[in-house]
Parts: structure tokens; C-alpha cells; sequence
């Protein structure tokens, strides 16, 4: 039976704790394969295969394909293990953050050296600020997606 967790009450967070570690073990641990130079090289030439190698459910295999971090960690994955996908492709830990946001890479990096989200409208489920699940996905990335 899962604790009384209050913390599920602040919008646009996942605290990955010991119920999300059970759930993402599988994940995450194919996330950290991706730390030898062979694995990558073999996710990178067949990522359904690699994938399959790996008792992962559906869900957690199509988020990786779709490199949708949000479902990612949803689905029991932590950021830093994640941050290697990221590496695999190429990607900066900011530039991955960033598309976790819908925010380009210019917005979220300055979103944070101005001093990150408001904590106005942000503190539980139900109010009206940025971080609310009705007003994600934002920023230009976001936008320009549904555009084009």
C-alpha cells in the first residue's frame, strides 16, 4: 500500500521516490548501458532492438523512441539517468531540460538565469500558474511544433 504522499500535489513534478525507482528499474538501468561507447553504438543502430533487450513495459520502450522525457518520467525514469539518452544524441542536459518544458533552448536557459518559474500559481494542483498541466506545453518550440 503507497504512503500519503502530499508532494503529488505540486504541479509539474514527479519526485522520483521509491514507488517511481520500482517502476523505472528497468529503464533506468538501460539508460546507464548507455555509459560504454558498444551500447551506444548499438542502440544507436537498431534502438527497437536494443530496446527489446531490456524487460521494459511498451509504454517506457515508445517514450524512449520518442525521446518524450515527460512520459520517461512518468514512467519511472530519473533525470539523471535520462540526461544519457540525451548524451547519446548529442544533447546538452539544458537543450533536454528545455524540451521537457516545450521552451526552446534560449527560452529555458533564460527562464532560469532570471531565476526559474514563479512559485505564484505553482504551489498545489489547480491554480493558474505556469507550471499547471493547462498551460503546458509552453514556449516557442511548443508552438512552432503544432504549426508545422
Amino acid at each position: 500500500m503507497a504512503l500519503d504522499k502530499p508532494y503529488k500535489d505540486v504541479p509539474g513534478t514527479t519526485i522520483f521516490d521509491a514507488e517511481q525507482s520500482r517502476l523505472g528499474y528497468h529503464l533506468n538501468q538501460f539508460c546507464m548501458s548507455l555509459m560504454k561507447a558498444e551500447n551506444r553504438a548499438r542502440f544507436k543502430a537498431d534502438e527497437r532492438a536494443y530496446l527489446d533487450e531490456w524487460p521494459m513495459t511498451e509504454e517506457q520502450k515508445q517514450a524512449v523512441l520518442a525521446r518524450d522525457l515527460n512520459r520517461c518520467i512518468a514512467a519511472g525514469g530519473n533525470i539523471y539517468f535520462l540526461a544519457k539518452i540525451g548524451a547519446t544524441d548529442g544533447k546538452s542536459f539544458q537543450q533536454m531540460a528545455g524540451s521537457m518544458t516545450g521552451m526552446t533552448e534560449d527560452e529555458y536557459r533564460a527562464m532560469m538565469v532570471a531565476g526559474g518559474r514563479s512559485p505564484q500559481g505553482n504551489r498545489v494542483v489547480g491554480e493558474d500558474g505556469d507550471a499547471q498541466a493547462h498551460r503546458q506545453p509552453q514556449g516557442r518550440a511548443a508552438q512552432t511544433k503544432g504549426a508545422a
